[in-house]
């Protein structure tokens, strides 16, 4: 008896501590609309228009989370933070989701009190340099000074780089990527380090695009991702399931022109995909037909790459690795099962 008894005080506490923690998700709906950090404006990942329209890569993540809880992807209010200060406003609680092309490191992990949500972009450092210096190779680059954003990993990892090679730089750090890439433009420095995708995003925004180069050199790994804070179990789940749906849609051929369609097969997975089999939904404090209600807002993955930032952008990037495990690159998501 005893021992009953202190099972279902352990199971009582279990549940006790679960609903301590699992407020986000009732704060967001209770709010009525979702609280995004992004970028303070990067082409292709988190930008707005002159209307004050956000689009971008990580802008569909938290369009198709705002979907999957309200059946509304505009119930979101995107806020424009700093490299600096994106991690104070999300653990403040200024932000739910943090959606900002930020590098998931162990460092990150275990010592900002926040959980990565999965991976959105395969990413790594690279080199902007004008055509003009006629530099081929990031090896080249002894003596450079270097443009680069305080509060990334660019800092370290050009550090890294530069030491490895047995390479002498100069260093000119600025509060933020614009400040970089103008000061690189107006000629303070040789060479601009960032993220690759952001290289061709800040490239955009130069009087001359067409005279800066990208080296062909990738110095790290930047997987960048969503973020949410630590001790909320069940918005982790809600915010990375988000992405993971996003990702299986493309791999099952689902789009956001036939989703309707294909909400209607008999197929088991996609019964169970959206919400005719089964409770996965509910599981996630969701309703049903929470992937068709993601897809339908945004498009798979896939469909929201190429238009933020591959072949139908502007920023005309290649997939990559970024393609799906099953056609050559390495993008991949447990299964809605």
């Amino acid at each position: 008896m005893k021992r009953v008894s202190l099972v279902a005080a352990a199971v009582v506490a279990c549940f006790a501590a679960q609903s301590a923690g699992a407020q986000t998700l009732k704060t967001v709906k209770d709010r009525g609309i979702l609280s995004c950090g992004v970028s303070q404006g990067l082409p292709g990942f988190s930008a707005p228009d002159d209307k004050g329209n956000w689009t971008g890569l990580d802008v569909d993540v938290c369009r198709g989370i705002a979907a999957a809880i309200f059946d509304d992807p505009s119930k979101v209010k995107f806020v424009p933070l700093s490299a600096k200060d994106r991690f104070t406003a999300l653990q403040s609680g200024e932000i739910d989701v943090l959606s900002r092309n930020t590098t998931w490191t162990l460092s990150r992990d275990t010592s900002l009190g926040v959980n990565f949500a999965g991976v959105s972009y395969y990413d790594g450092q690279g080199f902007l340099v004008k055509k003009a210096l006629k530099v081929n190779s990031a090896l080249e680059l002894n003596s450079a000074s270097v443009c680069v954003q305080t509060g990334t990993t660019n800092e370290q990892n050009v550090a890294d780089y530069f030491k490895g090679n047995n390479m002498k730089y100069e260093v000119i750090a600025f509060a933020n990527a614009d400040e970089a890439i103008k000061a690189y433009e107006s000629g303070r420095c040789d060479v601009f380090t960032s993220d690759v995708s952001q290289l061709y995003a800040q490239r955009l925004k130069l009087a001359t695009p067409a005279d800066h180069v990208v080296l062909p050199e990738v110095i790290s790994k930047e997987p960048l991702g969503p973020l949410v804070r630590h001790g909320d179990d069940q918005w982790f789940d809600v915010v990375k399931w988000t992405l993971f749906a996003m990702i299986n849609a493309e791999e099952l051929g689902v789009t956001q022109s036939n989703v309707a369609e294909m909400a209607k097969s008999d197929k088991p997975e996609l019964r169970r995909v959206f919400g005719t089999d089964g409770n996965l939904g509910e599981q996630l404090g969701l309703t049903k037909d929470w992937v068709a209600r993601i897809i339908k807002a945004t498009g798979n993955y896939g469909e929201s790459f190429e238009r933020n930032v591959g072949a139908g952008s502007k920023l005309e990037i290649a997939r990559g690795l970024n393609k799906p495990w099953n056609k050559g690159g390495i993008m991949y998501a447990p299964p809605i099962r």
